[in-house]
């Protein structure tokens, strides 16, 4: 099998049982350290439901990214631009980030939006300042298709998933494979990322663990940990959050008259 990063050749390494009943065999990249699925032909099985019934963190985990978004927004960007969050689901993270005074657009194709109505993105909207991407990576079957739909939107893009540990763990023992509902079909290492940075003349940043930046701004690498650091960013998030005005009123007020 060819990789679908650097298209060089990669190996099996393991077969997992995905969704409780496919034998799906995983194939890693020696060279670009990117490991994938076979060809994903059980995923229209897999989303039946847009968010898998095991997601519990849902909640936890939206309150959080928009926490750390807000904090590389005021030091890095315009504040008052336009955003957009890619793969939206049912809207939380929009809708936290408008809450929080942002102006962040959504968009997704294979879910209901049921938050942020009104607020869909179009592509005769105004530049867009950056992109959040936020567990999406790892459902993408082809990943440069989709990263290179995201860059003609966009050369920013900050975005999570977990890093693939450098001795790549059997199955059963990394919880971030998913077997049981197979949406995660595509997985990927610093070494990964660095080659899709170098490929589209990007830089990138990383909290070594699921927190990414892929952009063409220069920054310092210990600032962009500092203000993603969930425990640590706090203090920047409330100096942030001070600047902004919600527009949760607003957005009553433009939905409510329409």
């Amino acid at each position: 099998m060819v990789c679908k990063i650097c298209h060089e050749e990669n190996k099996e390494i393991f077969t997992a049982k995905v969704l409780n009943k496919y034998d799906v065999k995983y194939y890693y990249c020696g060279k670009c350290g990117f490991l994938n699925t076979e060809e994903p032909y059980w995923l229209n099985e897999a989303y039946e439901s847009p968010i898998n019934v095991s997601d519990t963190g849902i909640m936890k985990r939206n309150i959080s990214f928009s926490a750390l978004t807000l904090n590389i927004i005021y030091y890095f960007f315009n504040c008052h631009k336009i955003y957009l969050d890619f793969a939206s689901g049912y809207g939380i993270f929009v809708r936290l980030m408008r809450d929080l005074g942002l102006d962040f657009k959504w968009q997704d194709n294979f879910s209901q939006n049921l938050l942020a109505r009104g607020f869909e993105y179009s592509d005769k909207d105004f530049e867009i300042e950056l992109i959040t991407a936020f567990e999406v990576f790892e459902h993408f079957a082809n990943p440069l298709e989709e990263i290179e739909r995201m860059l003609k939107i966009s050369k920013n893009i900050l975005f999570s998933t977990m890093l693939l540990p450098e001795d790549i763990p059997e199955p059963g023992k990394w919880w971030y494979y998913s077997f049981n509902h197979g949406q995660h079909i595509s997985f990927y290492s610093k070494k990964t990322f660095q080659f899709i940075a170098k490929k589209y003349g990007l830089n990138y940043y990383t909290d070594n663990n699921s927190i990414h930046f892929l952009t063409t701004k220069k920054i310092n690498h210990f600032v962009f940990r500092f203000l993603t650091d969930r425990k640590k960013s706090i203090i920047f998030w409330v100096w942030a959050r001070i600047h902004f005005k919600s527009k949760t009123w607003d957005d009553y007020l433009l939905m409510s008259n329409q």
